[in-house]
């Protein structure tokens, strides 16, 4: 049997309560890829069974794994992005990167190279997908017109994926005027930034 507590909020994982018989009398639990997943025996239940609930979950969250570890992953997802929302566009190379402090991410046109912050490696991966598709929404138009914003909004979470980033960019403690939200930026070398 399989419960699902409240909806997730912006910076709380989704948490998953499966009951089991073959445990007797402890819970527990473990991430499954964005998820929280929990395990109680079935003679908990309630105010005891919410608690522990709530214990594991706190106590996993402070433990989370790097999700995206690998330049290999944003590879993978950012294949299977363009075939579901942009018509198969691909960069040439996507991979982390850890000299973009003002930037969730940048696009290269001349070479169809994109970058991804390394701050973004614990985000949620539909907020990760979301700046994926920006990035690559700017090799088919390379700056932020109507047509570009059509392109990016074909990604079903990418206004809640906003809010989550400029909450993300508040508690790290990046100024606005310095690119924490998606802005017109380019520079001379041809690179798209935003």
């Amino acid at each position: 049997m399989t419960y699902t507590t409240e909806p997730p909020d912006l910076f709380r994982p989704d948490v998953e309560i499966r009951v089991s018989s073959r445990r007797k009398k402890t819970a527990g639990a473990h991430w499954e890829g964005d998820r929280i997943i929990v395990v109680v025996p079935p003679h908990l239940r309630g105010v005891d069974r919410d608690e522990m609930v709530d214990h594991l979950s706190r106590r996993l969250q402070r433990h989370r794994p790097y999700l995206h570890a690998s330049d290999a992953h944003l590879e993978e997802r950012a294949t299977v992005l363009g075939v579901r929302y942009l018509d198969g566009i691909r960069p040439t190379s996507i991979r982390w990167s850890t000299t973009q402090n003002k930037r969730w991410g940048s696009c290269t046109l001349l070479t169809r190279e994109v970058r991804i912050s390394e701050r973004l490696r614990v985000a949620p991966s539909w907020v990760l997908d979301a700046v994926i598709v920006h990035e690559l929404a700017h090799l088919i138009e390379p700056n932020h017109s109507p047509r570009f914003k059509d392109l990016e909004n074909r990604h079903p979470r990418r206004r809640e994926a906003d809010t989550f980033l400029d909450g993300y960019s508040l508690g790290l403690h990046m100024p606005d005027d310095e690119g924490a939200s998606c802005g017109p930026d380019t520079e001379d070398d041809g690179d798209i930034v935003g």
